[in-house]
This record gives C-alpha cells, structure tokens and sequence, in this order.
C-alpha cells in the first residue's frame, strides 16, 4: 500500500518501527516493536496495522509480519482482539520480579541471609588503593581505550581460556544486558541453569526472550536434560562454572567438556557468569578452552573485592568483542577509570591479595561449619562439595520456613524464585558466609526446614 494512503496513526506506527528494523526477519521486526516500545514510541495500547499493510510498508512477506506477531504474543507484548486488531499490551514496565521476591523480606531482622552478599569485615583494606589516587581525571580523550593497561594485565595474569582482549563492565549484570542487548532478539530460547540466579531471568524476561530451565547435579547442568532443550533452536546457554548461586555446585573439568560437545552440536552461544570469583575455591574453568568462538566468560568481583566497585571483566570472540564495544560507546563508553586503578592495585598488592585469599578461606570455613550444625541439629546430609557464600536448603514448605525463622529474627531467600520448572523440592537460599555462629543458626534452620530428625544426629 502506497504511504500517502496510509492512516496518520498508521503511519506514525509503521514509522516508529521501520526506524528500528536492522534486519528483514521475523526476529528483527520482533526485536523493532519492542524497542518502540520501549522507547515510548509505541504505548500500551496502540493499534498495531494490519499484516498486510505492515508487510507492503516494511516491504516483508505476510508470513515474516505473521511470524513476528506470533513471537511478541507469546511474550505477552501485544494481543489480539478478533476484529478490534492487534494492540501493544498494558503491561507494567519489566523489572527485577524475581529478585524482589528473593530478598525482599520481612524487617527488620537480627540476621539477614537473604541477600547473597560478601561479610563486609572480610573486603579487603581500600587505603592503599586509595593513597595511589591523585585525580579523577580519566584519559585525554573519551574515546581512549577504555581498560587500562595495568588492569588489563593483572586480569590477564589468571584469565582461563585462550581470548587476549578483556572488557570491563560495571557488574556482571551490565556484563549480561550488553551481552543480550546485542546478541538476544524477542523470542529467542535461552537456556538457563535451574534453579538460577533470580535478577538474571529477570533481565531476560524483560526482553522477551523464553527461558528453558534445565536442571543441575554436583557436576553442573545435566547432559541428558540440556540435550534435550537444544533439541530445539537456541541462541545461547547462561550458565555459572563455579560456585553456582545459589547451590554452589562447581562444573567438573569432564563435565564442561561434555556440554561443550552438545553445544557446539547446537550451534548456541555459552555466556558463563563466574559470579564466585576469588571467593571460590574451585579453580576457574570455562567452555572457551573448548568454544573459543562460542564462549562469552564474566568474571565478578563483587564477591572478593566489593558491591559497590561496580566492576566485571568479560572476554568474548573477536567479532562479538567488536559489537560490545561498539554498542557500549552508545551509552557509558567505559567504565570509571578512578574505580579501574582501585582494582588493578587491589588485584596486584601483596597485601590485598592476602586479604581476599584469607576471606576465600574464612567463607569456605563458615560453610562447612555451618553444615556440621545442621548435622549436629538432626538434617539430613548436605553437599559437603559445594562452594561459594551460599548454602541450598531443603525444606518441607518454603513459605512455613521462611515465617518460621523471621519470628525467630532471621531471613533467608525462598526457593521459588531461583526456579524456572514447577514441581521441584523446596529450598531456602542461606548465605552461609554471613554465619558467626552456626550452632544457633542452624537450630533455627533445621526446626523451620520441617527436616529435622526427632534426635540430633551425631558429627
């Protein structure tokens, strides 16, 4: 149909669209619609033209319009009314859904469990750090390069795969989105570990992508199961290699090499979160070794060095390096120079290191310790194995503990939304690494499990 024939709104419509169609397929004009949306462009609620016209204005076939369609309704983005048409859906912005739900517990507590965070007594020392710090001044341009070489060789110094060029975000999270911004289109499967890391699904959710969950055993995601999910077309496998939150399994050396074969067979592309970083004791490992042109590899140090440095490092395949980068000079261009030479210090001082390796084993400590008193209180045996600041529960009814311990002034995470299939065991996340006292805690964790045996079990 001839534009000048086209109803204003109509044509306001395909307009906004069009701006942001970069590819004639079905997944592009998906990824188009949400991004109008998104920008405010298309409001809930506006009338979408019809397939027809949409195809002669955007000069695609009625089956690609027809198949886009498909793929945003099933994200529940737009629906349709018989006669009335198709309409962007009145939905409430995206958000951290999941997440909320995590760690947003009942206040105040005595001791807090839920959050997953590092015991700030065990950061290690900024003074030092600090003391080497003259300006905020960045480089002589805002198109310098935005690593700086001293951070670039101390993450390189213990960097596992075979990639040389290392980014810096601001978090594993801004590490994720940059990845599923440029990699991710609406509709896509994704396969993610289950349970899973809550913000995460959250922020693949909000960009319309479908999550497949494939469940974990003490080596890591299960072959079988994930065999079977990239029986289907997959754009990408997220996965955690170490210290897994929140079961804190660690991938075995055989079990990455395994995946590594399904995925290759796929066709998919692995994004590896290593959210544990040097708080793990499980040396880092990663499918590159493998998929060096496949692998996307983040390394965390909110764990080891601190929440608020807002810093991750990634390395990725040259040509996918490429368009991060290029998509990050869009927004923030780089991350805080002033916030780059704090960890390039933290990760070279003597001391510092020594810091961060005394907490690594004042956690993994903490840990066992705690799990010898949920022995002693009558649990039924846990993963000795696992790693990281967390702890896996199990419990009869995640809603009867959770009440059960805030009375006694403590929070942990229900399981739930850590889940992406119905029907699995109950679970409380326990941030382990929090326990001073374990003995008191884990009475309190074993009467509010429902697990318990009638008489403590011996150590």
């Amino acid at each position: 149909m001839a534009p000048d024939r086209l109803h204003p709104l109509n044509r306001a419509v395909l307009s906004a669209i069009e701006e942001r169609l970069d590819h004639g397929t079905a997944r592009g004009l998906a990824h188009a619609v949400r991004h109008a949306m998104r920008d405010g462009a298309l409001p809930p609620g506006t009338r979408l033209p019809p397939i027809r016209q949409v195809a002669d204005q955007l000069a695609l076939s009625p089956t690609t319009v027809s198949a886009a369609w498909s793929t945003l309704g099933g994200a529940g983005a737009i629906r349709t009314n018989g006669r009335g048409g198709t309409v962007v859906t009145a939905r409430s912005e995206p958000g951290p859904v999941r997440y909320r739900q995590a760690v947003g517990g009942p206040a105040p507590a005595r001791l807090d469990l839920s959050t997953g965070i590092p015991d700030p007594a065990l950061l290690p020392d900024l003074s030092r750090a600090f003391a080497r710090l003259t300006t905020a001044g960045g480089g002589s341009s805002y198109l310098d390069e935005p690593v700086l070489p001293e951070l670039r060789a101390a993450l390189r110094a213990d960097w596992p795969g075979p990639h040389t060029e290392l980014m810096v975000t601001d978090g594993a999270l801004d590490a994720l989105d940059q990845v599923a911004r440029v990699v991710l289109r609406p509709g896509d499967v994704v396969v993610l570990e289950d349970p899973c890391f809550p913000p995460l699904a959250d922020l693949l959710e909000a960009g319309g992508v479908r999550l497949v969950g494939v469940p974990m055993d003490d080596e890591g995601l299960d072959p079988t199961a994930l065999a079977e999910a990239l029986r289907q077309p997959t754009a990408a496998v997220f996965l955690q290699p170490r210290a897994q939150n929140p079961t804190g399994v660690s991938m075995t050396e055989r079990r990455a090499a395994r995946l590594a074969r399904l995925v290759r067979d796929a066709g998919a592309l692995v994004v590896e979160d290593d959210s544990a970083g040097a708080v793990a004791t499980t040396p880092p490992l990663t499918l590159a070794r493998w998929l060096p042109e496949s692998t996307v590899h983040i390394r965390s140090f909110s764990k080891s060095h601190g929440p608020d440095l807002r810093l991750a490092a990634m390395s990725a395949p040259a040509t996918l390096t490429g368009d991060l980068l290029a998509r990050r000079q869009l927004g923030q261009g780089w991350s805080s120079r002033v916030l780059q030479r704090v960890l390039a210090t933290l990760l070279t001082d003597p001391a510092s290191r020594a810091q961060v390796a005394a907490a690594r084993a004042t956690y993994a400590a903490r840990r066992l310790a705690l799990l010898d008193a949920l022995a002693a209180a009558g649990m039924p045996p846990l993963d000795r194995a696992a790693d990281g600041v967390n702890l896996w529960l199990p419990v009869r009814d995640e809603a009867v503990a959770v009440a059960r311990l805030a009375a006694e002034g403590l929070l942990a995470a229900p399981g739930a939304p850590f889940r992406l299939r119905p029907g699995a065991t109950p679970h409380l996340r326990v941030t382990a690494g929090l326990v001073r006292q374990p003995e008191a805690v884990a009475r309190a964790l074993a009467t509010a499990s429902g697990l318990a045996e009638d008489q403590p079990a011996t150590v």
